[in-house]
């Protein structure tokens, strides 16, 4: 599993692609990547996915510049040490704890 460590080395270094899903779901919820690649660096891992495929990934929580949630979907190739955000959307509070817990569904 991708460390947070890794993916932020990967994003200071500009080796990191963003697919088209992520770049669409940006601009629907109105985010810049500024804003996404500041919120991974400032980020913490909440959910892990090892069983993805190609790459296991992993959901990181963060915060813009205004202090707005935002959530990623990143994958991690360590075979060329380059990154992937798969998807980026704003967290819907209905649907998690202080945005880093799901709410069980009732």
């Amino acid at each position: 599993m991708a460390e947070e460590e890794e993916i932020v080395n990967a994003i200071m270094n500009e080796q990191f692609r963003i697919t088209d899903h992520a770049y669409e779901e940006a601009l629907s919820d109105n985010l810049t990547f500024e804003e996404v690649l500041t919120s991974v660096i400032h980020g913490e891992i909440i959910e892990e996915y090892t069983k993805d495929k190609p790459y296991p990934s992993c959901l990181i929580f963060g915060e813009n510049f205004r202090r707005e949630p935002i959530h990623s979907v990143w994958a991690y190739n360590r075979e060329n040490s380059w990154a992937v955000v798969i998807t980026v959307y704003r967290p819907d509070p209905e649907r998690w704890i202080e945005f880093k817990t799901r709410r069980t569904k009732q």
